[in-house]
C-alpha cells in the first residue's frame, strides 16, 4: 500500500497520539519520564519534533500499557486463502528466500 505521508509527518502524528495518551492518563512529562526511564528531555524532544529512538519509544509504549498493540500492529498479515486450489498454488510459488545484498 502506497501512502503520501512522509516520514517526519508520521513521526509527528506517532509523537502527538503518545501525548494525547499521556495527559489521558494524567501525566505530566515528568512522570511519564520517571514510569518509563526515559528521560524528561528526550520525552520533550519526541513530543515536539517527534525523534526518538526505539528503545526511548518501547520503554514509552510499556510504561502506557501499548506495547501489545504495537507488535501486533507491526506483526505481518498472514495470507488468506479462499480455497485448496489457492493453498497449492501458493506452494508452488514459494522459492527461497533472500536477502538483498548489501
Amino acid at each position: 500500500m502506497i501512502s503520501l505521508t512522509t516520514t517526519t509527518e508520521a513521526q509527528k502524528a506517532i509523537a502527538h497520539n503518545l501525548q494525547e495518551q499521556r495527559i489521558n492518563m494524567g501525566l505530566t512529562q515528568t512522570g511519564l519520564a520517571k514510569r518509563s526511564g526515559v528521560s524528561v528531555a528526550t520525552l520533550r524532544k519526541f513530543e515536539q519534533k517527534g525523534q526518538i529512538s526505539m528503545e526511548s519509544y518501547l520503554k514509552l509504549l510499556i510504561a502506557l500499557g501499548d506495547l501489545d498493540k504495537f507488535l501486533k500492529a507491526t506483526k505481518p498479515e498472514q495470507k488468506s486463502f479462499n480455497s485448496i486450489d489457492d493453498v497449492l498454488a501458493d506452494k508452488e510459488q514459494i522459492k527461497r528466500k533472500r536477502g538483498w545484498r548489501t
